[in-house]
């Protein structure tokens, strides 16, 4: 996908352009890397970074920091994984992302990574808007940081699924 094909979609608001550079910077502060390909690294414009995270070939998820969270960020990779839409899933309670019998477990790493602020190799069963169950494997997940240092939310990534 082109960057003239996604410059005017719902992903590119002020305000996803602005989580989006949160999550960014907050990857790279818990990882000491980019999430982004290295070549992506010397692009300026937020917008553009924006761009190139939604058309990552790997889930990108993000949920605010609410005593119930709610996603407020998902690139294409992740939609599909969930088969849902921009609209269905940003503002879902996070937790329904995974199914009922998981939640307990999903809730443990949560809290985990707000204690440590990020966890590595995460693995977790997850479920569509199908009903179709997945599995996550090596996710990341680590903490978002506002531009004043205060907790925004969660995010995690990750490259290895598989239908179960």
């Amino acid at each position: 996908m082109q960057w003239r094909q996604v410059n005017n979609s719902l992903w590119l608001t002020n305000q996803s352009v602005r989580l989006i550079s949160l999550l960014l910077n907050s990857y790279e502060k818990a990882f000491d890397e980019s999430l982004l390909s290295s070549s992506s690294n010397k692009i300026k414009s937020n917008r553009h970074k924006a761009a190139i995270l939604f058309t990552m070939p790997h889930p990108v998820i993000a949920h605010d920091n609410a005593k119930d969270p709610c996603i407020k960020y998902a690139n294409a990779a992740a939609l599909h994984l969930w088969s849902r839409c921009w609209d269905e899933m940003i503002g879902m309670p996070s937790r329904l992302t995974a199914p009922e019998k998981e939640r307990a477990k999903r809730q443990e790493a949560l809290l985990n990574v707000s204690e440590k602020h990020v966890l590595e190799n995460y693995e977790g069963v997850r479920v569509n808007s199908k009903g179709d169950y997945f599995i996550i494997k090596n996710a990341r997940i680590w903490t978002i940081w506002d531009e004043h240092n205060m907790i925004y939310g969660q995010a995690a990534t990750f490259a290895d699924w598989c239908r179960i």
